[in-house]
């Protein structure tokens, strides 16, 4: 995932501890509510040996559930499968689960930059909703928010 990340120039750019906290959990702390979706390369599945690699990822989501709010981290997609629906695959997949789970609405934010990534949210009847000024450090760039209310 973090390879995949490393590609994308608009992405957050996360450290590689933020994406092994997605999936450690504690008996000390309750988990966070974590929704992590991963796309793997369909032509890689048809292998069924028992000690196969597990198939390439190509694509994979987060986001975060906070009470009955979601706030969408990231939707990366490798650049060999970019603009084959994977994106709007897994972001599908997040609205079902929102909804699912009696969501009221899912926020994100985005580069100001990231047109492709801001089409795609509006196709899916976000509406923004503001702007955080200077939000991405490296490089320097406003955040464009957004938000999808169910209700």
């Amino acid at each position: 995932m973090w390879e995949i990340e490393r590609e994308n120039p608009a992405s957050a750019t996360w450290s590689h501890e933020h994406y092994e906290s997605l999936f450690r959990t504690s008996a000390a702390e309750p988990p966070p509510r974590y929704l992590v979706l991963v796309a793997e390369d369909p032509t890689d599945s048809e292998n069924e040996q028992v000690n196969a690699p597990a198939s390439p990822i190509v694509g994979y989501l987060a986001a975060q559930c906070v009470d009955s709010d979601w706030e969408l981290h990231y939707v990366v997609v490798a650049k060999k499968s970019r603009k084959s629906g994977i994106a709007t695959l897994l972001l599908n997949e997040l609205i079902h689960q929102a909804r699912a789970k009696n969501g009221n609405a899912i926020f994100l934010e985005v580069r100001q930059s990231n047109q492709a990534a801001r089409a795609l949210y509006r196709k899916f009847g976000f509406v923004e909703t503001g702007v955080r000024k200077g939000y991405y450090p490296t490089p320097p760039e406003d955040a464009i928010l957004y938000r999808l209310t169910f209700h």
